[in-house]
């Protein structure tokens, strides 16, 4: 009786000890796991403090410090050997490369030949890493963007995607891929990995990660948005800065020359005018007159009516006919303007009291010549086709000097296609009838009046259609 009794208080103390042995171990355990959840936790906080700084102070400006900043702070957190972020380019066809930590295992497929080739050069795989670009759809990378979800994968040479990569090269790699998604748009991939099997990422380094990989999504989001709005913001002052340009190659004001008034405006499409007009003294007794309208708009467009100014007044200096002018301009212009832009241009030269204009035309609608005599209008159709069609030869033989006569309370009207092209919210266009309806029912008002008063009409007759192209008008009134 006493001898079992001993035996089971022995079985008793045994038993104590094995549990309290147990719960010292597990205790430590825990111990151990909420200290690594606070260095877990610590190290989180410091990779959202300095995400937060890069972005406030360089993310928006600089982003390959942002870059840095998600990479390093990926393979901080978890621990892990690398990280690798890969963003969609402008195609949205491509997973570009755009920062991968130094140690980061290569995540995508190593050709054989580029394997052999690193044995006698280390640093081709880190190359090969860094300037390959994938498919935005191509295997692990896709599979995480398409369906939205990260992914982990314990050894990459198992993944049917790397059946034809050297084995060596990622034999034991292991890996987690999260998709970055901001607003519902694809930003790209960001990646953790290990080199070695002893190294699989944990279901907490999992959970971790996931975390990780929304925060910097959000940081490159709004990155991306500040980028953008500042990009918008410096090319609005560029275009700002163009279009002041623009303004001061027009004339400031109205030309001096005996027995006439002169009159012209431009109004911009956009913040620059394809369209330009121009006055100036080709001797004392004359005067050049010339409106232009390149094809297109924006800055392109004003680039070449710039060009076309300079050269335009660089061969007209003591050269009495137009058409000899434009076909010098032709042939300097031609190298230099695309194959889909051209310039319509009339140039006319008018002399002082005599009432003789020179007129040539390369392709721009024809100018209206209202006879305060009869008061007719009739439009002055003057051949020739528009600069930079041909090289010389073709544009040379088209084109013809006119001269016209005119007579006190004349009025020559020059305009470019924003004007008669306008359109009203039906797409009606203004048209050439009440273009000629409005010059002679103002005729009598002078140059300058002709000129506003075409203007309003145009404006009123388009209601709230917004402006599609410039507008451009000059009116030489004889006196």
């Amino acid at each position: 009786m006493q001898t079992t009794i001993i035996v089971l208080l022995l079985s008793l103390i045994v038993i104590c000890m094995f549990y309290i042995s147990k719960y010292r171990k597990i205790t430590k355990h825990l111990e151990r796991q909420r200290l690594d959840i606070e260095t877990e936790e610590l190290r989180m906080f410091d990779f959202l403090h300095t995400l937060g700084e890069t972005l406030t102070q360089e993310g928006g400006t600089n982003p390959r410090t942002l870059y840095r900043t998600i990479v390093r702070g990926a393979a901080m957190v978890v621990e892990a050997h690398g990280a690798a972020l890969y963003l969609i380019d402008k195609t949205n066809d491509k997973l570009v490369s755009q920062y991968q930590s130094e140690a980061c295992p290569i995540l995508i497929p190593v050709p054989k030949h580029i394997a052999e080739q690193a044995k006698l050069t280390p640093n081709t795989i880190n190359s090969y890493k860094r300037l390959t670009s994938v498919g935005k759809n191509w295997g692990p990378f896709g599979e995480a963007l398409s369906q939205k979800k990260t992914i982990r994968i314990n050894n990459l040479i198992t993944n049917p995607y790397f059946e034809s990569a050297d084995q060596h090269t990622h034999e034991g790699v292991s890996a987690v891929i999260a998709p970055l998604i901001y607003g519902g748009k694809e930003l790209g991939i960001l990646a953790i990995a290990n080199n070695s099997d002893s190294d699989k990422f944990s279901e907490n380094d999992f959970e971790v990660f996931q975390s990780m990989a929304e925060q910097s999504s959000f940081a490159l989001g709004n990155s991306i948005i500040h980028r953008e709005a500042m990009e918008k913001k410096h090319l609005e002052n560029e275009l700002n800065t163009a279009s002041e340009v623009q303004r001061i190659l027009l004339p400031s004001k109205s030309p001096n020359l005996d027995g006439y008034l002169i009159s012209g405006l431009n109004v911009p499409a956009k913040i620059v005018s394809g369209d330009y007009y121009d006055y100036f003294k080709i001797d004392e007794n004359r005067l050049g007159i010339v409106i232009a309208d390149v094809s297109g708009k924006g800055v392109p467009a004003s680039l070449i009516t710039a060009m076309c100014r300079s050269v335009v007044r660089a061969n007209a200096s003591n050269n009495h006919c137009p058409a000899e002018v434009l076909k010098k301009v032709n042939r300097q212009l031609f190298p230099d303007i695309r194959e889909d832009m051209f310039i319509s241009l009339a140039y006319l030269i008018v002399e002082a009291n005599s009432g003789k204009i020179q007129i040539a035309r390369a392709g721009h609608d024809a100018p209206l010549h209202y006879s305060s005599k009869t008061q007719n209008i009739n439009p002055i159709n003057a051949p020739g086709i528009a600069i930079g069609i041909d090289s010389g030869d073709v544009f040379d033989k088209s084109i013809k000097s006119m001269e016209l006569k005119v007579e006190k309370g004349d009025i020559l009207l020059l305009y470019t296609d924003g004007v008669n092209e306008a359109s009203d919210i039906r797409g009606e266009e203004f048209g050439t009838d009440r273009l000629n309806k409005t010059l002679a029912n103002t005729s009598s008002l002078g140059a300058e009046k002709v000129v506003k008063a075409i203007q309003n009409e145009v404006i009123s007759f388009s209601g709230d259609v917004p402006q599609n192209d410039d507008i451009t008008l000059i009116a030489v009134e004889k006196i």
